[in-house]
């Protein structure tokens, strides 16, 4: 899997490109500013870009405007998200365009080693994954009524691990569970949220963005 990073510290983004060779990624850029991810981004093609929300020259949102262009124009790129702070409501918004993988994470989960790893592997094959402190802000932010008002607690329950990027034998793991209750509950999701049959990992990144979008007064970023 090719890889971009950008981040304007040098120290992170040089330590996350050895993280990742090791772990067999090719790293075959480090950026420090979104203009020069997207120049990057035109000329080598890579699968994946892990992004700082903030970036120069105002360490705002730059790395958030350096996303979404990717996303727009070049959908098929994936793209993980970091940041040290919670900006859930526009870097959200970005879930809802077509493209390939996206995550967000804290930039503290880049400690936890194999967690990281695993979800930029997530994200690079299409998937999604965001960081539980990031969905605790969305739930607490629910509107009162909507799609997941159709679920039970077990199965919101079920849904946020989802959107974490777990699979079902994780998700059974975390919840004490047996695999074939947690493939019940994915299935009756998916039947509460009217996901018609198609293959199950298209229908868990739909269900995730039902979670979503089935959020209102989102926290602005800064």
């Amino acid at each position: 899997m090719r890889v971009v990073i950008a981040d304007d510290s040098t120290l992170l983004r040089e330590g996350l490109a050895q993280l990742l060779r090791e772990a067999s990624f090719d790293v075959v850029a480090t950026v420090g500013d979104g203009r020069t991810l997207i120049e990057t981004v035109a000329t080598d093609a890579p699968d994946l870009c892990i992004v700082d929300i903030r970036m120069p020259p105002t360490h705002t949102d730059e790395g958030l405007a350096a996303a979404a262009e990717l996303r727009r124009d070049h959908p098929a790129v994936a793209v993980l998200l970091l940041s040290q702070y919670v900006h859930a409501g526009r870097a959200l918004d970005l879930f809802e365009r077509p493209g390939a993988g996206l995550g967000y994470l804290l930039k503290d989960r880049v400690t936890a080693v194999d967690d990281f790893l695993d979800a930029v592997r997530r994200v690079g094959t299409g998937g999604t994954a965001i960081d539980p402190e990031v969905i605790s802000h969305l739930v607490a932010a629910r509107r009162p009524t909507g799609p997941l008002d159709r679920l039970t607690e077990r199965e919101r329950d079920v849904l946020r691990l989802m959107a974490e990027g777990r699979s079902n034998a994780s998700v059974a793991r975390h919840l004490s569970v047996g695999l074939k209750t947690v493939e019940g509950y994915v299935s009756t999701i998916f039947a509460k949220l009217d996901l018609p049959p198609a293959e199950d990992d298209n229908r868990r990144v739909l269900a995730v963005l039902t979670w979503l979008r089935d959020v209102e007064g989102r926290p602005d970023g800064g």
